[in-house]
């Protein structure tokens, strides 16, 4: 899990190092003197002797692990991975706080969130930045994301920018388990977190930033514009997402705009919002493969852009009605992004295009208890839309 206590939960043990060390400082710091104390100081270095070493194998760094390994753990051929997990967590912190006067460690900062706040500092491109978190997101092992943060965490100790190491310890812990797919989730939406964006009330806005601004919160196929050197990558990103849990394919994680408290992106929450703009990115990303305009057309609902492919086919009406009959009756989300990514694919051989506005709502309202009648008003909407013959807008 990605939100982890602060201490070590019921054991009677002392406060993490890096809390330990954080305290050491502040208290210094109240008293008017800087740094850290000589045990501090020595543990420090301790930590920097383990990088690149294997858990329980530094002397140095033994004193500065707070996870109690029993004499059965010491004799298994694999530690426990709590105690990998801080081993991984003291050396980065030793690394990151040999470059940084104040403590390094800072509850509540996650490592999306530390990333966001180095990309606002502008000390370094935004794709530099963005690259180094999608490189260590996309790690397959953690020793693999261990050795991405070691490069990450110089950069953070750089711009004065603190990691909440309690919290970064059981990410490290969860890595390997069905608990990575929340620890992404919480990283891409601390990432990109649409009010941590905004300017200071004081710095002005340069010319065209506030348009900018505004495209920003835009959906992505709403700003889409065709030819775009980056389109390539940037659709190919959204159709990895297809199936995928959402929050979980770090490519797609520029191009969400949902949006949602700090504490929810904090957790990693899976909203409904969330969940429907996964969807319809995905399904955008499918539907705009190879065409040469946007097939984002506002006011083609499912049912008139059907319409429009049996126009265009003259043929095969008892096979789209029966599609079209399947999609009508999903019961779910899921079972409707399924349905539709069947229509899609019918749709770009034609270039007829939907509206993916229309289509992120329904994706979020179709099974929500709270909207009992929604699902219902789209399905009459939409089978009205097939039924009648409608003037076609732009297809």
């Amino acid at each position: 899990m990605s939100t982890a206590p602060s201490k070590v939960a019921g054991s009677g043990l002392r406060a993490y190092f890096w809390e330990e060390a954080a305290a050491d400082s502040n208290a210094r710091r109240r008293d008017g003197r800087c740094g850290f104390s000589e045990h501090i100081t020595r543990k420090l270095r301790g930590l920097r002797d383990g990088i690149n070493s294997e858990p329980g194998t530094v002397p140095a760094m033994r004193d500065a692990h707070r996870v109690r390994l029993t004499d059965a753990a010491r004799d298994s051929e694999r530690l426990p991975d709590l105690y990998i997990a801080e081993h991984a967590a003291l050396t980065l912190f030793g690394r990151h706080q040999q470059a940084l006067p104040d403590p390094a460690h800072r509850p509540g900062g996650g490592l999306g969130a530390a990333c966001r706040d180095l990309r606002r500092t502008r000390a370094f491109s935004e794709r530099a930045v963005e690259q180094r978190l999608i490189a260590s997101a996309t790690a397959q092992d953690l020793h693999e994301l261990v050795q991405h943060l070691h490069r990450l965490v110089p950069l953070l100790a750089q711009a004065g920018i603190a990691l909440d190491y309690t919290r970064l310890m059981y990410d490290f812990a969860a890595w390997q388990s069905p608990g990575r797919d929340r620890v992404l989730r919480s990283w891409g939406l601390q990432y990109t977190e649409p009010a941590a964006d905004a300017l200071p009330a004081d710095e002005p806005a340069a010319a065209g930033e506030d348009a900018d601004e505004s495209a920003k919160d835009a959906p992505y196929w709403a700003c889409f514009v065709p030819g775009r050197a980056e389109n390539g990558a940037q659709l190919a990103a959204l159709r990895a997402g297809a199936g995928r849990e959402p929050g979980t394919v770090p490519a797609m994680w520029p191009h969400y705009r949902t949006r949602m408290s700090p504490e929810l992106r904090h957790q990693g929450a899976l909203t409904r919002d969330l969940i429907a703009e996964h969807a319809a990115l995905s399904l955008f990303g499918r539907h705009q493969q190879g065409r040469s305009r946007t097939m984002h057309v506002p006011g083609n609902s499912p049912g008139t852009a059907a319409r429009l492919l049996l126009a265009k086919n003259g043929s095969g009406e008892e096979a789209l009605e029966r599609r079209f009959g399947a999609l009508l009756t999903a019961i779910d989300t899921g079972e409707l992004a399924m349905h539709l990514r069947g229509l899609v694919t019918l749709l770009a051989r034609a270039e007829i295009g939907l509206d993916y506005d229309l289509l992120r709502t329904a994706l979020r309202l179709w099974d929500d208890p709270k909207r009992p009648n929604a699902q219902g008003r789209f399905r009459d909407r939409w089978d009205r839309d097939f039924r009648i013959a409608s003037q076609p807008k732009n297809s």
